[in-house]
């Protein structure tokens, strides 16, 4: 297992100028984490390479390594002509994440309000979806690239849709970026969907939640599950999620490859990521 910090971690600090993100690279490496996920939310890669020959370089320097390259995307247009540029869009993030030296790349699928994404309206849109991530994990397979769909959005969120589309796809640089915490999003659990997603995962994320009740009144900083369910991010190990649970399963299930500490919450980002490495150690050691 090798435990790394998704750049999305660190947005806040990124966002209010506190550091670049190849200050967060070093930041990172200093903090003892052997690993770093690179998700361009306020910074951008596309037509950057200098940018993104820098992030390469003072990763190499301060001996971490660059995971994966996350990156967004929706299949679901209304012309053909909009879903090739979606195609050709992800085909040049592909090309950044080869030369940011990456072996992982994911890239979202699908999202439509959360009333429409029925297993009736999944079934229909499923060919498309298809369609799309063969096209580019075979576009990323040249650069030795896998590429994967996160449990992520509400459309492609639950266990069975994801590997529903994983089989589908039938490409063996295919697979799931396994993000233990987002399952709840449409009221699973996490457990459960862990343990039946998990021989398909390239990258695991790890992640916590508060959650609380659909009848009590919370405002600003929380938000919905599909059920009406609330949650809100929380320093991993210090919110609601059985991870002691989640990690057992992945250790037992034999997983040993990246995993990213990934934090939404409402506190300071840089000593949450910190308090969270803590955490996701000791858990890791005890189960």
């Amino acid at each position: 297992m090798k435990l790394g910090l998704s750049s999305y971690s660190l947005y806040q600090a990124i966002r209010d100028g506190r550091m670049t993100v190849v200050d967060a690279v070093r930041w990172t490496a200093e903090q003892g984490f052997e690993h770093f996920e690179i998700v361009p939310v306020g910074f951008d890669l596309r037509d950057n390479p200098d940018l993104t020959d820098e992030i390469r370089r003072t990763a190499e320097a301060c001996g971490i390594a660059l995971s994966s390259y996350t990156v967004g995307n929706n299949f679901i247009v209304d012309s053909e002509e909009e879903f090739e540029a979606r195609i050709a869009e992800l085909k040049k993030h592909v090309d950044i994440g080869a030369r940011l030296g990456v072996r992982l790349m994911r890239h979202d699928v699908a999202s439509v309000p959360v009333p429409e994404a029925t297993i009736h309206r999944f079934e229909e849109e499923l060919p498309r979806l298809v369609e799309g991530c063969r096209r580019v994990a075979d576009y990323a397979a040249q650069y030795g690239i896998v590429t994967s769909v996160e449990n992520h959005g509400f459309f492609v969120q639950a266990a069975d849709r994801v590997q529903r589309l994983v089989k589908l796809v039938d490409r063996p640089n295919f697979k799931t970026t396994l993000d233990v915490g987002n399952f709840i999003c449409v009221d699973e659990d996490p457990v459960a969907s862990v343990k039946k997603n998990l021989p398909y995962a390239s990258m695991v994320h790890v992640k916590d939640f508060y959650l609380r009740p659909a009848w009590m009144e919370l405002g600003e900083g929380w938000f919905r599950t599909a059920a009406g369910n609330w949650f809100r991010g929380a320093i991993t190990g210090y919110g609601d999620l059985d991870l002691r649970s989640i990690l057992k399963e992945i250790k037992a299930g034999g997983y040993d490859g990246y995993i990213s500490i990934e934090f939404e919450g409402l506190e300071d980002c840089l000593e949450a990521s910190r308090l969270s490495l803590g955490q996701v150690r000791r858990l890791w050691e005890s189960v």
